[in-house]
């Protein structure tokens, strides 16, 4: 079953969903509860890539009518950047001041091993501990996976070793396996104006729209849909699927929606920004923060870049050499030559700019 609601309130909205759902089926005040927004950069939620605090806020007011007292916001920036920069910048250091809850970076966190589908995965305390783990995506393009949403988000809570090892290993099949082993007890997916290019935003499309659901492979099949694909076009549902972690959504999956009266009148067909470049990189375990660096690097140039052959990044670049160009430390191997883990996208601009 899917819940989705529509209009711009959005905390309004979102405790008006949680109300209308089957989450109290689920839910218990007598547990902890742990929110996981998607905080990768720091950014503002307009951008597109970040978790609205307004979402999160009215799942915090929805807990607290319900008798929920243990509340917490858990979350682990990318590879590079710092969870408190994330926090204070997408407005959750405002909001744990205002209702008095806990913001734990999981970067700080201990962690222990589990194992799902042939991997050995260190997944954080703080998340696997917690009695109720509200997963809180934002619906949203993604420049290696095509797509990123409620499994994806899951990543935030493994630890940055972790993070870098699940691009060696082909990040599919690892973050499928993920969601074999950390479990949400339910999900609300931002859908407000995700970026529908990649995943750092600034392409937002304004869909005024939050969607929620127990089954988070069910919503994501439905959510990819939304923005253009078909569940078998993304690696790791597909990989979800053949583990048993849950089903696409069919034309006879429930789906209720309200707020029917302020459902937008836009295009959702994705925008393959990230796509047009891909013939330009020879990419190889390559690190989201660094990949989405030279995507942007190199759309904001616009054609004024100037490089021979094609930009190497990756860690599967290590300890290489050759004529080309290397973006990052990874592949410091190469003639040319852009420093960096991850490179800022400004920096790569610079150096694809020389002579």
């Amino acid at each position: 079953m899917i819940y989705i609601i529509y209009g711009s309130d959005i905390t309004k909205n979102t405790y008006e969903l949680l109300a209308a759902s089957d989450i109290a089926k689920y839910l218990s005040p007598a547990m902890n509860v742990s929110l996981k927004p998607n905080l990768v950069v720091p950014c503002p939620a307009s951008d597109g890539a970040t978790t609205h605090p307004e979402v999160a806020e009215g799942i915090i007011m929805f807990l607290k009518d319900f008798g929920v007292k243990d509340i917490k916001v858990i979350e682990s920036s990318w590879v590079g950047d710092k969870t408190s920069r994330a926090f204070e910048y997408c407005g959750y250091t405002a909001l744990s001041k205002k209702y008095d809850i806990p913001l734990i970076d999981l970067k700080k966190d201990s962690f222990k091993k589990y194992n799902f589908g042939g991997f050995e995965i260190g997944v954080c305390d703080e998340a696997m501990d917690t009695d109720f783990l509200i997963n809180i995506p934002v619906l949203k393009a993604h420049c290696q996976t095509k797509f990123t949403c409620c499994l994806k988000n899951l990543k935030g809570c493994i630890p940055d070793s972790e993070k870098r090892r699940f691009h060696t290993l082909g990040i599919h099949k690892p973050v499928a396996a993920l969601s074999g082993i950390l479990k949400p007890g339910y999900c609300v997916v931002d859908g407000i104006c995700g970026d529908l290019s990649f995943e750092e935003g600034g392409n937002p499309v304004d869909s005024k729209r939050i969607i929620a659901g127990r089954d988070p492979l069910l919503i994501d099949s439905y959510c990819a849909e939304l923005i253009g694909y078909k569940p078998g076009e993304i690696d790791y549902l597909e990989y979800a699927k053949e583990f048993g972690l849950g089903e696409f959504f069919e034309g006879s999956t429930q789906l209720t929606e309200l707020g029917y009266e302020n459902k937008p009148l836009v295009d959702l067909r994705r925008d393959r920004i990230a796509e047009k470049y891909m013939k330009l990189i020879d990419e190889d375990a390559a690190c989201s923060a660094c990949y989405s660096a030279v995507i942007y690097a190199l759309h904001r140039l616009g054609g004024q870049a100037r490089f021979d052959g094609k930009l190497h990044i990756g860690q599967g670049f290590e300890g290489k050499s050759g004529a080309g160009t290397g973006i990052g430390k990874c592949a410091r191997g190469f003639k040319s030559y852009i420093p960096g883990c991850p490179p800022k996208a400004t920096e790569i601009m610079e150096g694809l700019l020389k002579d």
